[in-house]
């Protein structure tokens, strides 16, 4: 996939505080209206045109841009290994990132992110918009000009977030515990089952205490091995056995993600155990996650769980849908099935709580 780079500084010869690379992908944000009246991706070496109060945060910036903008809704995998090797190729003369993305999967690409940058300790924000940054009422403006800020900061020569995270709506939120929860509103996203990063107003508020701290002796490495033969099967009353049958047979499948009730409840129907039972024996991993925006999986709290655990269910616990499918993606296409089955629950990048 080629795209193509651009330099841009804000700040006077040498006086620089920062070097950032925008990553921009494509989504709302990036659009004006051309003499028609038409979206159409604007040009970023005319960003300062857009946002001349970008001069006032004395960044050397560097944007790169895909040759042709993605729709999120088009995203794939390939486009999360393009956006890591950016990352990973220009890591070391980098301060920071902001990756502008779409916001349909935006959660997705943050959670992927936060898999596959091992041991990354440098930030990484994801944002994007609701409206174009043509717009007069555009939140693209503070979503950029806060995130490039998030990615520039530093404390006692340190990044104040070291993490995968995604800023929308003046919260910064930890990239793979967040959701796109709204289609109409700026407050697009929400982390129910972990507390923002970071709160902006006048000043920027860091939740230091809930931000993660990279390990000293960790590299840095890049993960790029995804295998996609996961499904997502959502429960719901007068479910059908050839429907949950014909996702069961589908070739291939390694992985599936039940959407379950509550604290991971599932109806305890005969052809339904037995069809997971037989599928899980066969090799198959399922792993449990709730239908709930928060609280997390708890399989043998009532009745309707104990059986998915005694089949061999895997609790995701406090997953979410987005962190649960690119975790097993990631561990899939580095190590098997059954290694995945033994790592889906443990913490990777913080994206699950024992």
């Amino acid at each position: 996939m080629s795209y193509k780079k651009i330099n841009i500084n804000t700040a006077s010869p040498g006086q620089a505080q920062a070097k950032v690379m925008i990553v921009y992908t494509g989504g709302t944000f990036g659009m004006v209206r051309n003499k028609e009246g038409a979206l159409m991706p604007f040009d970023f070496a005319l960003i300062l045109e857009h946002l001349p109060t970008l001069r006032n945060l004395y960044l050397d910036l560097t944007v790169v841009s895909f040759d042709e903008p993605i729709d999120s809704s088009n995203i794939q995998p390939s486009h999360w290994q393009t956006i890591g090797q950016i990352i990973f190729d220009h890591y070391v003369e980098q301060d920071g990132f902001v990756v502008l993305h779409g916001t349909d999967t935006m959660s997705f690409t943050a959670s992927a992110l936060s898999f596959m940058l091992q041991g990354l300790a440098k930030p990484v924000v994801l944002t994007g918009a609701q409206l174009p940054i043509s717009e007069p009422r555009s939140d693209a403006r503070e979503n950029l000009i806060t995130s490039l800020e998030i990615a520039a900061a530093k404390k006692n020569g340190r990044p104040v977030v070291p993490e995968v995270c995604l800023f929308f709506d003046y919260e910064l939120l930890r990239g793979n515990r967040s959701k796109k929860v709204e289609s109409r509103h700026f407050d697009a996203f929400e982390s129910s089952n972990y507390p923002p990063l970071a709160k902006a107003g006048v000043m920027i508020d860091y939740n230091n205490g809930q931000i993660h701290v990279p390990q000293k002796e960790r590299p840095f490495k890049l993960r790029t091995h995804f295998d996609t033969n996961v499904a997502i099967l959502k429960f719901f009353p007068g479910i059908s056995e050839n429907v949950v049958n014909s996702i069961l047979k589908t070739e291939g499948l390694k992985a599936l993600v039940i959407e379950t009730y509550g604290s991971g409840n599932a109806p305890a129907i005969h052809w339904l155990k037995k069809l997971l039972k037989t599928s899980i024996d066969n090799g198959l991993l399922i792993l449990n996650i709730t239908q709930c925006p928060g609280g997390r999986v708890e399989q043998g709290k009532y009745e309707t769980s104990q059986w998915l655990k005694e089949i061999g269910v895997v609790s995701g616990a406090d997953m979410t849908l987005e962190a649960a499918v690119t975790k097993l993606m990631i561990l899939l296409g580095e190590q098997g099935v059954e290694k995945a089955k033994e790592l889906i629950g443990k913490p990777i990048a913080g994206e699950i709580t024992i």
